[in-house]
């Protein structure tokens, strides 16, 4: 049973009785066991009894019969200590030959003397449940048949005498025909037994797998859940759970109860209501966990069935943030936005292709300063609908599944400036200090560059014109590599800041919105992540600006090195 830790980390606990672990010992082993200490057991009762009556003179016996009960013994013992069981198979195992074979010949050299005046013919019972228990069928069958002959032989001996022993031929066709039954019967329950405890065991694993899968998947589950019994009392609680009602303290479920805190009443009743009613429930509650702090949550229930008369209904609690349910809905309707607002940019692109061709070509046609001040002017709006455009779908690729690869940062970034200044013409206003040497990082290449751009033209865009308005900075830390595009921008209002990155938000009406989310984006897919902060320039001087850092994950191998950005240049 897993429990919580202290340190607020909690797993999927429950309050059960664990499932006992296969037995290590099968029953075959068990039964070979058994019958190999029964052997030990025959052998030392032969031995003391012959022993007893050669000491009171009670009967005849012999040293060398005192011998073989002895030698018995010690072949008994030694097949008890050293040999394996082996499971019955098509083939004949010698191993039958140190235990039935002994055990035959024993049995037979005492019964056939008449050692002590006794009848030891009850004791091939042994051999022949040994062989049908632990062997084959055949193995039973052919030993029920050499015992059977072996009475058959004696009597027949016994026949020779001018006495009638018609009595006795019959007695041992009888026993040996006994035998055969037992053989038959002590096969087939032996075989059933095997049969039961392999199903057995294939069901236990089969439980214990389902039982690990179950915990997996209730443990992954992004809602929470509790099972709770008719009294109030915690049976489980999975991660989710224990983070939603702010359960870190690491008692085991079964020590408390939804009615031993008081923020956790509305649980409790909604879990009374359903054993009352006997139906599933679900209502929308919110439960004060601390003074100030109240928790919306929806609840639905279900009652399981009892599963025996010494077992109770359980009501199993599936809890969901209302917040995140809510965000999941603004996060589907911004998809199907954004879906939506990729095909009417599909269907725009060559209207407006269209028209930024024929506003050109008529330019060159105007001479009059007003006429060519209109064209100016739709060839600006044409040209800003265009970049709108290409944002949107640029939208749609981010969607897209990443090819990562590893690429050398200074190296990348230098190119992805450089082809951006010759067409942003931004010349002394941009400035480049590349310094996290042999960095290499994990990102797309063109993702790469899609991340470098955005950055770039927003910086341009609340830019100064003095020289060095904008850095381009990398750097390598302790154990990641680090982009920075930095502007001496005006700073940013709190309210703007907490908007920064999400889709559509821009703080003027000439912007889509979309340059730094999909950067968040792109970010989010390799690894890597995207921040603002207001803070010195990389150059180090003392200018204040708006800085937007990367942070790439690098190869294990690199060595750390470098500085932080504000002393590179100091």
């Amino acid at each position: 049973m897993a429990t919580g830790s202290s340190s607020g980390h909690s797993t999927w606990t429950w309050d059960a009785p664990a499932m006992p672990d296969p037995p290590r010992v099968s029953a075959f082993e068990r039964l070979w066991r058994g019958f190999m200490t029964a052997r030990i057991g025959v052998g030392l009762v032969l031995l003391v009894l012959l022993g007893g009556m050669a000491l009171l003179g009670s009967a005849p016996v012999s040293q060398w019969q005192l011998g073989l009960c002895a030698t018995y013994l010690a072949a008994s013992l030694a097949v008890r200590l050293f040999n394996r069981p082996v499971a019955p198979g098509r083939t004949f195992d010698p191993q039958w030959v140190s235990i039935i074979g002994v055990d035959l010949l024993a049995f037979s050299v005492l019964h056939f003397l008449q050692a002590a005046n006794l009848n030891f013919s009850p004791l091939y019972a042994l051999p022949v449940l040994t062989a049908s228990v632990l062997g084959s069928m055949l193995l039973a069958l052919g030993t029920a048949a050499a015992v059977t002959l072996l009475l058959l032989v004696d009597a027949s001996v016994q026949a020779l005498e001018p006495v009638d022993h018609t009595a006795r031929l019959v007695q041992a066709g009888l026993t040996g025909g006994g035998y055969f039954v037992v053989a038959l019967l002590a096969n087939e329950l032996a075989t059933r037994l095997a049969r039961e405890e392999d199903a057995a065991r294939r069901g236990m694993s089969a439980a214990r797998t389902q039982a690990h899968v179950n915990e997996l998947v209730i443990e992954t589950l992004a809602d929470g859940l509790l099972v709770v019994g008719p009294d109030w009392r915690i049976h489980a609680a999975n991660p989710a759970a224990r983070t939603l009602l702010a359960w870190q303290a690491p008692e085991a479920p079964a020590s408390l109860a939804l009615v031993s805190r008081p923020g956790w009443r509305p649980l409790a009743a909604i879990a009374q209501r359903t054993f009352d009613t006997l139906q599933a429930q679900s209502a929308e509650l919110a439960l004060e966990l601390t003074p100030g702090e109240r928790l919306h949550l929806r609840v639905r229930t279900r009652l399981t069935a009892a599963q025996d008369p010494y077992s109770d209904a359980l009501c199993v609690m599936f809890l969901q943030d209302l917040r995140e349910a809510e965000a999941q809905v603004r996060t589907e309707k911004l998809a199907a936005m954004g879906r939506m607002s990729a095909a009417v940019a599909h269907e725009i692109r060559n209207p407006l292709a269209a028209i930024a061709q024929a506003n050109a070509l008529l330019g060159e046609e105007l001479s009059e300063p007003g006429q060519r001040q209109l064209s100016e002017l739709v060839g600006k709006n044409t040209q800003r609908l265009s970049q709108i455009v290409d944002e949107i779908l640029n939208l749609v690729r981010v969607q897209q599944q990443p090819v990562a690869d590893w690429l050398e940062l200074d190296q990348a970034v230098a190119g992805f400036v450089a082809e951006w200044d010759r067409q942003a013409q931004a010349g002394a206003r941009l400035q480049t200090l590349l310094h996290s040497g042999s960095a290499w990082v994990t990102f797309d290449g063109e993702h790469l560059r899609r991340v470098v751009v955005n950055l770039l033209d927003n910086a341009l865009r609340y830019a100064s014109g003095a020289p060095g308005a904008i850095v381009v900075a990398t750097v390598m830390g302790s154990t990641k590599a680090h982009l920075q595009v930095w502007s001496d921008g005006a700073p940013l209002d709190a309210s703007v800041q907490r908007h920064l990155f999400e889709p559509f938000f821009s703080s003027e009406s000439r912007s889509s919105g979309l340059g730094l989310y999909i950067c968040r984006e792109l970010c989010q897919r390799h690894g890597a992540t995207v921040a603002y902060t207001r803070s010195r320039a990389p150059d180090g001087t003392h200018r204040e600006g708006n800085a937007f850092t990367v942070t790439f994950r690098t190869r294990a191998s690199m060595v750390p090195g470098g500085t932080p950005f504000d002393t590179i240049g100091a």
